[in-house]
Order: structure tokens, then sequence, then C-alpha cells
């Protein structure tokens, strides 16, 4: 059974098209947003931080979930990518758009400061997971997605994500779970 998201943002449709547009293939899959979006709105006054902006998809989902006082910090290397969400979202008042390497902006901010973090890149998934998972708060969920196998993982990736879920599970600060939901998701609480 095919589960469609309700109440798609409005944006999506405008970020979709450029997507397209510019080729760009590693876009998230509307049933991960659904769940993002639902994550989000779990967090009133929240501060989100998304690491792989990517065009902004990701992005316009948590603000569909995120109330008025609730913030997004999105970051990314990609600033071609990245520019469709700076056109298309980038006058909403909650979000700010970052382009610069995930690890250093993690590294730089280690306190924990997050109510959710989702991690769509390899930065703060595959690489530099302890800075990822030191910034969310107590109470906040960690977020990673693609662990279904995707058609466009490198060599060798498939290896990885067995350990990164067994790197999660074993973390005596989380409690998490896997779910064969969308690309394949992986939702943590901190403890």
């Amino acid at each position: 059974m095919m589960i469609t998201p309700i109440q798609e943002p409005a944006a999506l449709s405008r970020i979709l098209e450029r997507t397209a547009a510019l080729g760009f293939k590693m876009a998230s899959e509307p049933l991960t947003g659904a769940l993002l979006k639902t994550l989000a709105a779990s967090k009133p006054c929240g501060r989100l931080l998304e690491l792989g902006t990517g065009t902004g998809i990701s992005a316009a989902w948590l603000l569909d979930g995120m109330d008025s006082a609730s913030t997004l910090v999105t970051i990314d290397v990609d600033s071609a990518a990245q520019q469709i969400a700076r056109e298309i979202l980038g006058d909403d008042k909650r979000l700010e758009i970052r382009t610069q390497d995930a690890l250093a902006y993690l590294k730089s901010n280690s306190a924990p400061r997050f109510d959710l973090v989702f991690a769509d890149a390899m930065p703060g998934k595959y690489e530099g997971l302890e800075h990822a998972l030191a910034v969310v708060r107590p109470g906040g969920f960690f977020v990673i997605d693609d662990l279904l196998p995707q058609a466009n993982w490198p060599d060798g990736h498939a290896a990885k994500v067995p350990v990164l879920i067994e790197t999660l599970a074993a973390n005596p600060a989380f409690h998490m779970v896997p779910l064969a939901w969308a690309s394949g998701i992986v939702v943590a609480v901190k403890s």
C-alpha cells in the first residue's frame, strides 16, 4: 500500500521543478518529508538543524511543520543546489541558510543546542557522527535517511550502512529505531 503525504508544503512543487531542471539527484522522498514535518511540529519554539540543504526539499517540509517561534539552520557546501532553496525559501525569517562545511559548523557549535538534527549528507552521518550527536539536546531527535539500498550509492557504500546503524544502536545516550520507511530512516532520541 502506498501512502501519499497530505498537505505538502506550498513551495514544494516549485522546488521540485527547479531541482529537476538542475539535474539534482539527491532529493529526499515525500515520505521522508512528511515524517520530518511531523517531528518538527512536535518541537514548539524548537531549534532545528539540517545537514545537507540540497535544493531545499527537506527544509520546505521542516519549515511547514515548524511553529512561528522555531528556527531552522540548513547547511551545505553545494552553493548551486542551495541557491534554489535561497530563492524559494529565503524570505522565511525562521530560516538561516549557510554555505559551509557541515563538519566545521558542528565542531564550532559543539554544545547541545538543537531539538532536531536531520543529517542528510555524509558529514554528520558517516563523517563526524559524534559531532552531530553532540549538538542534539536531551529529548531532541537525530534523524538520518537513505539507509535502504539506493541506485546512486558509490562503490563500497553499502558496507557503511550497517556500521552506522550499529554505532547509533550502541550509543547509550540515544534511543533509536530503524524504519523501513521511504529510503530507510533512523529516528533517534537523546535521553
